[in-house]
């Protein structure tokens, strides 16, 4: 009896042996166990990137929510090529990627996608000067793209109905490598996804679109293809929940909502006028920017006035800073046509706006309802902000209030507000053009792609003359 009674105790033993170890071989125990998750990325401006403020990008900052959703840390791991990013994912290094790459049939019989949270096109790309190609019959000289990547595979498809189209594959470069060597004229043709060419168009103008390959690509994270369903059975929620709360639309804002519209006369008067003006004012946006970044002051400079220190709209806003009579009194400004004046005055002022905005509100979107209060008044914004908590959303995130500016014009809606009508869907584009301006003139700096000089004794003469 005993010995049957010791027996039956093993087995139990054995038994739960059995299921802990199977509990703790699933793929999330095992995130759980060394509290982390680690994400493997394409370093980009799309997905990951150092920057002064610390880690940033679309990708990263939804893979710290993902892990912020499981209560673990989140260990980044970026890649600069798709080969070495997958061997690494195969071999158990990584728990998953989070990349912006596309879904594929070819990739889907290897690999398990998650819930789809993106759409992307891909762009035929070359450089203006060119004769435009409108399909790929037009292709007259070497068309290259990166090796293994959602281009290649869609190239592959595209093979089978159009026996000779032919392109060169590489793994030496990355997207932004390539779309620069159609820059350079190392190579005629390339593909990239549209928003990846939206962002590097901003400082490119000179890159041109072809024609659409894709259209509405779906974008997923890709974790191995295996029996486990622990760590994929909670993505399908925490996208659910992404979209519910508008987390997604908040990053898709963040990042991409400023280059949605492109204008290629305008950014490539800007990128001159980078070259050709802005080193006579250079100096002093540096000296009166404070604890802002004086080329945010640049580009809200430039859109006010085009850097021209004798701009006038009818309404008699003045000067390189386009003040007000009125703000420029406050701000200690005498001359508002007198440059050096008003980039003192308009770097007070938007300091001053900055902060008015609630403190409890973080960067970048104090910066964001900021600017938008230097075209239309805080008082408007802030009318704008209390229609948006109305209507369930934030007060706090430019991405919510930038939806219920553009309502100020409308009766039902400013009738009831403090302080009435107001051209909020203005308000809206000046953000945008600043934020593209902005992010041109800090990636041509960064890269030491803009003259620097200081002014020269005929500048302060020209502007001796002007007052």
């Amino acid at each position: 009896m005993l010995k049957i009674k010791l027996i039956t105790i093993i087995t139990l033993v054995i038994l739960l042996c059995a299921c802990n170890t199977q509990e703790q071989s699933t793929q999330l125990a095992q995130i759980k166990s060394e509290n982390k998750i680690r994400v493997g990325t394409l370093a980009s401006a799309s997905n990951y990137y150092q920057a002064v403020q610390g880690e940033q990008g679309f990708e990263f900052e939804l893979s710290q929510a993902f892990a912020d959703y499981l209560g673990v840390e989140l260990e980044i791991v970026p890649f600069f090529n798709l080969s070495d990013m997958f061997a690494r994912l195969d071999s158990g290094d990584l728990d998953l990627i989070a990349s912006g790459l596309t879904f594929n049939k070819a990739r889907a019989k290897r690999y398990r996608y998650g819930p789809t949270y993106r759409t992307i096109s891909q762009k035929l790309v070359f450089k203006q000067g060119r004769e435009r190609p409108r399909d790929f019959d037009d292709l007259t000289g070497n068309f290259t793209v990166i090796a293994k990547s959602s281009h290649s595979l869609t190239l592959e498809e595209i093979k089978q109905n159009n026996p000779d189209l032919t392109w060169s594959e590489t793994e030496e470069f990355d997207e932004e490598e390539l779309l620069q060597a159609v820059i350079d004229g190392e190579i005629d043709y390339t593909l990239a996804d549209s928003h990846t060419l939206a962002l590097f168009r901003r400082y490119h103008p000179n890159l041109s679109i072809g024609f659409s390959v894709t259209r509405n690509d779906s974008i997923a994270w890709i974790l191995r293809k295996s029996n486990d369903d622990s760590l994929y059975a909670l993505l399908v929620p925490f996208f659910g929940e992404a979209k519910q709360n508008n987390q997604l639309y908040v990053l898709e804002e963040k990042y991409f909502g400023h280059v949605r519209q492109f204008n290629y006369v305008n950014t490539l008067a800007y990128i001159d006028a980078i070259k050709e003006t802005l080193p006579k004012y250079q100096p002093w946006f540096i000296q009166y920017a404070g604890s802002l970044d004086w080329r945010l002051l640049a580009a809200l400079s430039y859109q006010e006035s085009m850097w021209n220190p004798r701009a006038k709209s009818p309404t008699g806003v003045r000067g390189i800073m386009m003040l007000t009579r009125r703000t420029a009194k406050q701000v200690g400004v005498t001359n508002r046509l007198e440059p050096e004046q008003n980039i003192r005055g308009g770097a007070k002022y938007l300091a001053k706006l900055i902060k008015r905005i609630p403190d409890r509100i973080p960067q970048p979107d104090r910066t964001w309802l900021a600017l938008a209060a230097y075209n239309v008044g805080w008082g408007h914004v802030n009318d704008a902000r209390i229609i948006t908590e109305q209507q369930g959303a934030s007060p706090d995130k430019w991405a919510d209030v930038k939806k219920r500016l553009p309502l100020l014009v409308k009766k039902r809606h400013y009738r009831n507000t403090r302080y009435g009508y107001a051209r909020g869907d203005v308000a809206v584009t000046y953000v945008d053009n600043i934020r593209r301006y902005y992010d041109a003139l800090v990636w041509l700096d960064e890269n030491n792609a803009m003259a620097t000089i200081p002014p020269t004794s005929e500048t302060e003469k020209e502007t001796k003359d002007k007052r």
